[in-house]
């Protein structure tokens, strides 16, 4: 039965009952006759043209039956407190015509009337009754659901039909034998324990969005073999002062009872952060929760064997109490993959999809650089979804490509109607920035793409990869002078062909700045400050990320910030220019080819300066647009 069906019984019956007893009345009404007149009935009696008479079992109808019409019978109403034969004796029926008559009897009771009759008087009890059954389940189930506020809302997974397994991660390998070792050591805990070793309380996962860290989690619940509860953060918090420590105790009672066991809570930072940030520094309902969180994972009681794992990608608004040993123990980072990562991940995502036999997943992990692993799975999608939009039964090399420009720019709009001199200039600003980067070898950078054609927000696209996979804390000072080069190429070579300048260079501009700037404030690599990071951020963590900065220094050094900024990108967009002034030729021949043809990949965009081409084609690559 259906559960909302059973929660309403009593309602549907008492429903049902009315509509019967209504049913049964009309019927009941329906089969009496019209009444004929009671002389009409005297005078046929006298004239002995009447065979039976039948009184009702109530006493209030008369039926006669006659000779010459006996299928039409006649009907008299009365009282029934009056006996019949005595009213007709009264309106002039002799007794010897009453006694001539053949048959005079009482009617039985029909059952429809019986049942009638019974429901005539039960019904207002039973209507009354079942208000107030009615009426006593919603107020149980009220107070249940009050009961039940404080419950945790965590759910249960088991690993007997595993969706996700280690198998289907890839890409953080470190961070997966963190886990690989939390499911042996609950799997097999005598192996760690002969040695002295202790379970950890807990395994933090850090990283960026998309990186794969619930999908750990995931992998976990699959591979653990023992009951896994997943929620998340925001799931302990409510309006309502106590819930949430309420939910929390509730959660870690049915850890405990379930031990050994696993806990997972996604986006741990929408309980734990950081206590008395808020205003005034009060006992708000998500420190409560937190303080009982704390509690719970290292208190008093420390025998149980419960590991809580988490994942954010804002560790550092994390209570510090939080994170120390004995709470936390492990903090696991998990990072956007490497050259490697990605082409483990695509063998991932394409497992079971047909592919072309020219498909080169090295090639396709070569140029998606900071491509996470949720990036890299809707870059296998949306490969999938241009095949099967072409009629196509494989994925194919051109399919992937092209999906590596619609995930980081969205798909083309060559519906967008450009004048032939928004089109020139879009050209020359492309083209501008292609040969900045082509011949600014400190840069360690290729240009893979070149196009006019509109996508997203962008007027056009110069698709760049760096050479190497290398973190922004390998980035040396050269390289950054050398990207802010190109950066301001497209803007130079605007100048210096039209002799003017567009708004369409908002984008570089915004981007060379902030290089500029955090080389001379956080880098140090400043002439004339030196080595010296400036500024100090000071972050109301309850009221929101960089609501205010803190500066360590004063007016007039900001002022020499300002300037070594501004003196930087000079110096650079300067260059850019010279550059592009003794490569003019270069320059034009690309704008031209651009016109022409639209998009030029790598070979053909080396070509057209003398280049030497590429050894294989690769269009559409994926990288910094420019």
């Amino acid at each position: 039965m259906p559960k909302s069906l059973r929660n309403n019984v009593i309602p549907i019956i008492l429903i049902t009952l009315v509509i019967a007893y209504a049913v049964m009345q009309f019927a009941s009404t329906t089969r009496r006759a019209e009444n004929s007149d009671l002389t009409e009935l005297v005078r046929q009696i006298n004239a002995g043209n009447v065979t039976e008479i039948m009184i009702s079992a109530d006493g209030a109808t008369i039926r006669a039956r006659l000779k010459d019409n006996p299928n039409t019978p006649i009907i008299v109403n009365k009282e029934t407190n009056v006996d019949a034969s005595e009213l007709l004796k009264n309106f002039g029926v002799s007794t010897e015509a009453l006694n001539n008559i053949a048959k005079y009897s009482v009617e039985s009771v029909p059952f429809i009337t019986q049942v009638s009759s019974v429901l005539l008087y039960l019904l207002p009890v039973l209507l009354i009754g079942g208000f107030f059954l009615f009426t006593m389940r919603r107020a149980q189930s009220g107070a249940d659901q009050a009961f039940s506020f404080g419950r945790s809302r965590a759910r249960r997974m088991t690993s007997e039909n595993p969706v996700v397994t280690f198998a289907d991660v890839a890409g953080c390998d470190e961070a997966k034998q963190e886990l690989v070792e939390i499911v042996e050591f609950l799997k097999n805990p005598e192996k760690f324990i002969q040695l002295g070793a202790r379970i950890p309380k807990g395994v933090l996962l850090v990283g960026p969005p998309g990186s794969g860290k619930t999908l750990l989690a995931k992998a976990v619940a699959g591979e653990a073999g023992v009951p896994f509860f997943s929620l998340s953060g925001s799931e302990f918090v409510e309006l309502f002062v106590g819930v949430g420590a309420s939910r929390v105790r509730d959660l870690f009672d049915q850890a405990k009872k379930a031990a050994p066991c696993i806990v997972f809570i996604d986006e741990i930072d929408a309980v734990g952060r950081q206590r008395g940030a808020g205003l005034g520094g009060g006992n708000d309902e998500r420190e409560q929760t937190l303080n009982q969180m704390l509690v719970e994972m290292d208190g008093f009681n420390t025998d149980t064997n419960v590991i809580i794992t988490a994942a954010t990608n804002r560790p550092d608004i994390l209570d510090p109490a939080l994170l120390r040993p004995g709470r936390f123990d492990r903090r696991v980072t998990v990072d956007a993959p490497d050259v490697k990562g990605r082409e483990a991940i695509l063998k991932v995502h394409t497992r079971g999809k047909p592919l072309k036999s020219d498909v080169d997943l090295a090639l396709i992990a070569r140029q998606t650089p900071g491509f996470t692993g949720a990036d890299i799975e809707n870059l296998v999608n949306e490969a999938a979804i241009l095949a099967a939009r072409s009629g196509k039964t494989e994925i194919g090399q051109a399919e992937l490509q092209a999906a590596i420009e619609k995930v980081a720019l969205g798909p083309e709009r060559r519906s967008r109607l450009m004048t032939p001199r928004e089109k020139e200039i879009v050209a020359y600003h492309e083209a501008g920035h292609a040969v900045a980067a082509a011949l600014t070898p400190e840069a360690e950078i290729s240009v893979q793409k070149v196009t006019i054609v509109p996508r997203g927000m962008a007027g056009g696209v110069t698709w760049l990869t760096p050479e190497k996979d290398e973190t922004a804390l390998s980035m040396t000072k050269k390289r950054m002078e050398a990207q802010l080069v190109y950066m301001l190429a497209g803007r130079a070579a605007e100048e210096i062909v039209f002799e003017d300048v567009t708004a369409g260079a908002v984008s570089d501009l915004e981007r060379a700045s902030n290089i500029a700037r955090n080389m001379v404030r956080a880098y140090g690599m400043s002439d004339e400050l030196g080595p010296v990071s400036f500024g100090e951020r000071s972050d109301l963590v309850f009221l929101g990320r960089e609501i205010a900065e803190g500066r360590n220094y004063s007016e007039k050094v900001a002022e020499k910030i300002d300037s070594e900024v501004s003196k930087i990108i000079w110096r650079a967009y300067s260059r850019a220019k010279q550059l592009l002034i003794d490569n003019r030729d270069k320059l034009v021949a690309v704008a031209k080819a651009l016109l022409e043809r639209e998009t030029l990949d790598a070979n053909e965009f080396k070509a057209v300066i003398g280049m030497a081409s590429l050894p294989a084609p690769a269009p559409a690559q994926n990288g910094m647009p420019a």
